[in-house]
């Protein structure tokens, strides 16, 4: 009812099912170099250089051993670029360029662990990561338990298939009706499940929710025709709306600051928040956003535990 009557281009689901190939087979010869050709392989990290008064910031326990450890999720292919991916065994995205340019100023080396979206919140609490980094958005709830220190903006946008009728979506109201797929445990979940009843007060149908820990069935699912609409960080969606074929951006309802994440309290957040601006200092901080195509999301300087929006 949604959709215009005539299916997408197959190229477009192929496409997916490349996308999704990847996400399984990084490594494999007979897709390397479908990854690797529309993925930049520059360099904005090797030049960064330590910065000891930012370093003497950091806890003692953390300068003797010269170790951090990062909990971020796995992202293996290349379907959750620009923020992360693995191309032949290695990381890459705009997050892993970060935290490593961040890591340099603090003259550390990271040691990074995988956890869940879920879990990664709880486990910075109870010190099984001492940073947390999964493009976490700033919330009212969450500053309550861990702090922050910024490294970018993103927002809540909307990614929908090709032909889905709707072209425009600039308020949540615009999606009523339609089946949106996002991840669970998410400021989205928390956006679509608070604000539901505004469809009814509208006169409209509710959306449908499908929920998926990966993007690679979310793709697949606008690819056939189960998925209307992917609810999720506009940075991601505009990049995918120019990777992958069949997709449109619609727009975006909001906008937070994402940033590290550390325990209450702990004096690692503002250590961190002072090698990102240093990186903005230097002009590091802006090579890796170009880098990634993504220019608009950057902010002018970090903080700690940044004004919310929700």
């Amino acid at each position: 009812m949604f959709r215009h009557p005539l299916a997408r281009p197959l190229a477009a689901v192929a496409t997916v099912i490349t996308v999704l190939t990847l996400g399984a087979c990084g490594s494999s010869d007979a897709t390397t170099d479908e990854a690797t050709t529309a993925i930049p392989t520059q360099d904005v990290v090797s030049s960064v250089t330590a910065d000891p008064a930012i370093r003497n910031e950091l806890p003692a326990e953390i300068r003797a051993a010269g170790t951090l450890t990062v909990g971020t999720p796995p992202q293996p292919g290349t379907s959750q670029l620009p923020h992360g991916g693995q191309v032949n065994g290695k990381d890459v995205g705009l997050d892993v360029d970060l935290r490593n340019a961040v890591a340099k100023v603090l003259g550390v080396r990271l040691t990074v662990e995988n956890g869940t979206f879920a879990t990664i919140l709880p486990a910075v609490e109870n010190g099984k990561y001492q940073v947390g980094q999964a493009n976490f958005g700033a919330t009212r709830a969450r500053e309550q338990v861990v702090d922050f220190a910024t490294y970018l903006n993103d927002g809540q946008g909307f990614l929908a298939a090709s032909d889905v009728v709707l072209d425009k979506a600039t308020s949540i109201t615009d999606v009523c009706g339609y089946t949106i797929a996002t991840t669970p445990g998410s400021t989205f979940q928390t956006l679509l499940s608070s604000q539901v009843g505004k469809c009814a007060a509208a006169g409209k149908k509710p959306w449908t929710v499908q929920y998926f820990a990966d993007t690679a069935p979310i793709f697949l699912g606008l690819a056939n025709g189960k998925v209307d609409i992917y609810f999720g960080p506009t940075l991601s969606l505009k990049y995918d709306e120019k990777h992958i074929e069949g997709t449109k951006f619609l727009g975006q309802i909001s906008s937070t600051p994402v940033g590290f994440v550390t325990a209450k309290g702990s004096p690692l957040a503002p250590a961190l928040s002072d090698a990102v601006n240093k990186l903005i200092e230097t002009g590091d901080y802006a090579k890796i956003f170009a880098k990634w195509d993504v220019p608009d999301t950057k902010i002018d300087r970090s903080v700690v535990n940044p004004p919310t929006t929700f």
